[in-house]
Parts: C-alpha cells; structure tokens; sequence
C-alpha cells in the first residue's frame, strides 16, 4: 500500500459575505491544524460561478475569504493560500473525475437536491458536478484530512468513492507506470467541536446564512463590536433556564445553538458551558455569550478590514500561493496523464 504523507487541503467559496457559521465551522479550525500538518487552504472560485455571480462582487469576496484566512491566523509563508482559478489542474482533474464519477452518485447528492430543488432542470451543470470538482480539489494535492462541516460529510464521502474507483479502474496503468499501491488517498474528514453547524440567530430549524431574510440573524464576520452585541442579545430564545446536561438541550434548536456557539468560541465543551450556566437564565447567558463573541470576533473584523485596505497584497499572496500550488498540482497531473493514456 502507498503511504501518503499527512496533508490538509479545505477551502471557503466567495459567494457573499462571511459569517460566524463560516468561522466556527471551518476557518477557526484551519490555524491549529497548522500545527500538525502541512495546510493548503483554497478560496474556491470555480464552486462560486456554479450559480451566477457579478465579477466585481466575486473580486471583492475572493480578498474577504483570503483576508479571513490572514486574519484567523492561517500563515501564508509555511503553509498555501491561494484562489482556485490560477491553478487550472483543478478543471482539468475534475474532468477526469467526472469520466470516473456515476450518474447514480451525483443524484444522490442531497445538497444538489436542497439548492436546485424543483428548478432543477434549469441549474447549471456545474452545480450538478460541484461534488466531482471538490473531489478534484481535496486529490490533486493528495490531501489526507479535509476539515469540513456536517452538511459536507457526503462530499467528502462521494471523493473517497471517486479515489477508490480510480485506484481500482486504472490499478495496471498505475503498476505499469511504476507506482506502487494507490495512487489518490481515501480523504478523511475532519469534523470536531460543539459547532461544525451553525444556526439562524432568529430560527433554529435554519443554517446560518446571508441569505437570511433578518440581519439579525447572521453574525458577519465584518461585523462590529456592538452589531455583534445586538444581535447576540437580541438572539431567539426560550423561556426555560439553561439545563446542566447536555441531554436537557434536545428539542431546544435556539438554545443548543447558541450554547454550541459559545462552546466553540471559548474552545470548550458544550458540558463546561452548561456546568458554568445550567440553571441560570438567558438573561444571564445571552449578555456572558455577546462579551465572549465580541472578544474572540472583533479583532478578527479589525485585522480583516487591515488586509481588505490592502488588495494588492491580498493578490500577492494569492498569486505566490497559487505558483506553489502549481506545482504539486502539475506533478499529480503529469502522472494522471500517463495513468489514463494520455499524450503529452
């Protein structure tokens, strides 16, 4: 069997503005990861025009994930931070993988299913192939672990069907060519903390998103110290005191969440918030949880607005992340080339 040397690979889509669901459930996750893997973390702007977006918005929401990254801690210099569109093998494996992939498989993909929903005669085929390009992003780099949320485990799922497949359909080319074992890693997924699905501040059964019909509902993450505040205070809630085990939250969509939040923001279990507030009330809970948002946020938003008055370097970064990630991602293709039979 082929070893493969421990290596993340994740990326964020700019199709509007970032918010705390996109935080702690996934940026907030990059930075210690840093310390134990190589990283390569990815603004992924081929997945964003898989529904229409204005150029110039698309522009300006690339420098806000890549400014997130900056901001949250992600360190360009020893790890990869770079815009998916300068490195074309991403396209050019994804059509391999879309060669490979199964009909079966793509409709089976339940967030295909949520976002076209009965317009899905008239989405674009590349909402429908999204999965297979994912696959392609997490594989051209050979990425061993994937951190994601909850609503991407079954992505994560279809790229290990994919790798698998192509390791079994092509496993004499890949003998042939002299490399030994498997050729694409099955990804693990990395799904931890109290908050891998962040909710609706105004509706419980809802995700987070800037979709939301009520500001009130998304925390941004350019948001400032008192919109944070307001909007935490202002947070649905329930009549009932907090309980002190975790048990005591089923049913209560608004309270676990904004318990799960506070879990994540202060790197604890939800168990320690409960041990800290079981009994007491929101009135107590939701202005103790508004501080601790503010704390770990604000200054986040601050060094973000930094990086956001400096395009240029934002592009810098990009454009010397991106020649780096062009590297390793041509030394994956030349030996898929050869793998399938290629000329070249």
């Amino acid at each position: 069997m082929s070893s493969f040397a421990p290596r993340v690979f994740s990326g964020i889509k700019p199709s509007g503005d970032l918010h705390l669901g996109n935080y702690l459930g996934a940026i907030k996750r990059f930075v210690p990861l840093q310390e134990t893997h190589a990283c390569i973390y990815c603004v992924v702007d081929l997945h964003a025009i898989t529904v229409w977006q204005d150029p110039q918005d698309l522009e300006k929401a690339t420098h806000e994930v890549a400014a997130a990254y900056l901001a949250a801690g992600v360190d360009p210099e020893k790890h990869i931070i770079f815009n998916q569109s300068q490195v074309h093998q991403h396209a050019e494996l994804a059509w391999i993988f879309n060669c490979v992939a199964r009909m079966g498989w793509m409709q089976r993909m339940t967030q295909f299913k949520d976002k076209a929903g009965k317009n899905s005669q008239n989405v674009s085929l590349g909402l429908f192939a999204y999965p297979s390009l994912m696959a392609a992003d997490i594989l051209l780099y050979k990425a061993t672990h994937v951190p994601v949320g909850e609503d991407q485990k079954q992505h994560l799922e279809l790229t290990r069907d994919i790798a698998q497949k192509f390791n079994n359909d092509f496993a004499a080319s890949i003998s042939r060519n002299h490399l030994d074992g498997d050729f694409f890693p099955l990804s693990e997924p990395v799904i931890t903390g109290p908050a891998t699905r962040v909710l609706s501040l105004r509706d419980g059964t809802r995700k987070m998103s800037k979709s939301e019909a009520s500001d009130m509902a998304t925390i941004y993450m350019l948001d400032d110290a008192d919109s944070i505040a307001r909007k935490i205070r202002k947070a649905k809630s329930d009549p009932e005191p907090l309980p002190s085990e975790v048990a005591g939250l089923k049913g209560r969509l608004e309270a676990a969440n904004l318990v799960g939040i506070y879990a994540a923001l202060a790197d604890i279990s939800q168990q320690e918030v409960l041990d800290q507030f079981g009994g007491k009330g929101f009135g107590t809970f939701k202005p103790a949880l508004a501080e601790l948002a503010v704390d770990r946020l604000a200054p986040i938003a601050m060094e973000m607005r930094r990086y956001l008055a400096e395009p240029d370097m934002i592009e810098k970064i990009l454009k010397e992340g991106a020649d780096r990630a062009r590297v390793m991602a041509e030394d994956t293709m030349k030996q898929v080339r050869k793998i399938v039979g290629f000329i070249s």
